[in-house]
């Protein structure tokens, strides 16, 4: 069988866990795939940790005992994440995404592969230790972030509907009140979605005054389901009090001023 060198070993298994966030491999599954001894496996991790700590790219984890192995954290650090948050900013605020109305144009960072991965990583290592069965998010704007969320997390994405489809069997729906508009909206979800007893967290991409995510919570006690928290990528100032108070943004936006063409975000407290 092909021995391989040093380098090569170390590369491959930082890829592997690199993609497979959260996940844990023993030491017998990479000492078969090099044909190499188990000592050989921990010292190439040993080496592949120190880089990844040097450079800030995550925690390689070494867990004992009979369950144990190697698992990659894609956490990222304090200064890293207030870095990247910031440049958010500087994207978000550019006055040429002022749409007519006094909105603001998201949608391309929202679907930006590179953009929302690192949406998410943020969220997912905030919410890294919750001890989240699932990741909730309500369609459809917020399922980019939700979902980078949660394959760092990995943990499944469930979706919550605004309505319900016949292809999600038999579902709950319940009536819940906009925090923004005041008006009664439906959401709905299948039963088969969330089993009872477990735990979760919730994320979306804007939030006003809260109400959205009051809602699921209402929801999700019809399904045993407990919300640990809520997390989005921007909150609006007004109104200063949301409706949920267990809730993370990494932007608040003060104002779109089309008048004067003046577009006011920055980093949340909530987050710094």
């Amino acid at each position: 069988m092909e021995k391989y060198h040093r380098n090569e070993r170390i590369g491959a298994i930082v890829k592997i866990l690199t993609e497979n966030p959260n996940k844990i491999f023993t030491l017998n599954y990479f000492a078969e795939m090099f044909n190499a001894a188990k000592s050989t496996v921990s010292e190439d991790i040993v080496i592949a940790k120190k880089m990844m700590d040097k450079f800030s790219f995550g925690i390689i984890e070494t867990l004992s005992g009979a369950a144990g192995g190697v698992k990659y954290i894609p956490i990222f650090s304090e200064d890293k994440s207030k870095e990247l948050v910031h440049d958010l900013c500087t994207r978000l605020s550019s006055t040429d995404r002022i749409i007519p109305g006094g909105f603001l144009y998201m949608t391309d960072i929202i679907y930006s592969p590179d953009i929302v991965s690192v949406i998410g990583r943020i969220l997912a290592t905030h919410f890294m230790d919750a001890g989240a069965d699932y990741v909730l998010t309500i369609e459809t704007k917020g399922i980019p972030i939700a979902l980078m969320t949660a394959k760092y997390l990995n943990i499944p994405l469930v979706i919550v509907r605004s309505g319900s489809k016949v292809t999600e069997g038999s579902t709950v729906s319940i009536n819940y009140v906009s925090g923004s508009t005041k008006r009664i909206q439906t959401m709905s979800l299948s039963r088969r979605a969330v089993k009872r007893g477990t735990k979760s967290i919730f994320i979306d991409d804007f939030m006003k005054a809260g109400g959205t995510a009051t809602g699921i919570m209402e929801l999700m006690k019809e399904f045993e389901n407990e919300v640990l928290g809520i997390g989005v990528l921007m909150e609006s100032k007004e109104p200063e009090i949301k409706m949920v108070d267990n809730y993370i943004s990494l932007l608040t936006l003060d104002g779109v001023d089309e008048e004067n063409n003046i577009v006011k975000i920055e980093p949340s407290s909530t987050f710094l």
